[in-house]
């Protein structure tokens, strides 16, 4: 898979999110609908403290690397979910069951996606099934 293909912003959220040991990140990309944004960043924490952490990671190095700070948060202390809107890109981070109820990468299954695989030494429930760059599942 070649990240290089993706905006560099967007690769930084990745990388926060990994180091904070984030499962199944998905990155779908919407800018050919011309809808309002250009990317879903999705992944998965497993307890309500990593998916705060995930979030506070995405939003210090934004800003610290990019001085970039969110437009919009939602979810600030559930458990289940939480949402940083940086305008051209919303980072999505579930817990495993609202991840599954939600099913982000269902409702927008025509645009492409892009499956980063998990690291190594990542929690994790189950394997993802990786795709191929903006392979469509």
């Amino acid at each position: 898979m070649n990240l290089q293909k993706l905006p560099s912003t967007i690769r930084l959220v990745i990388e926060a999110m990994q180091e904070k040991k984030a499962s199944a990140i998905t990155v779908l990309d919407l800018s050919g609908l011309g809808t309002f944004t250009e990317y879903f960043v999705v992944c998965t924490g497993f307890s309500g403290p990593q998916v705060q952490a995930i979030c506070g990671e995405v939003e210090e190095q934004l800003y610290k690397q990019l001085q970039r700070e969110p437009e919009h948060r939602e979810g600030r202390r559930s458990v289940d979910w939480a949402l940083l809107d940086f305008g051209g890109f919303i980072v999505h981070v579930f817990s495993e069951q609202a991840r599954r109820f939600y099913d982000l990468e269902r409702l927008w299954r025509n645009v492409p996606r892009y499956d980063i695989a998990d690291l190594p030494d990542a929690v994790t429930g189950e394997t993802p099934r990786l795709l191929a760059s903006g392979e469509n599942s």
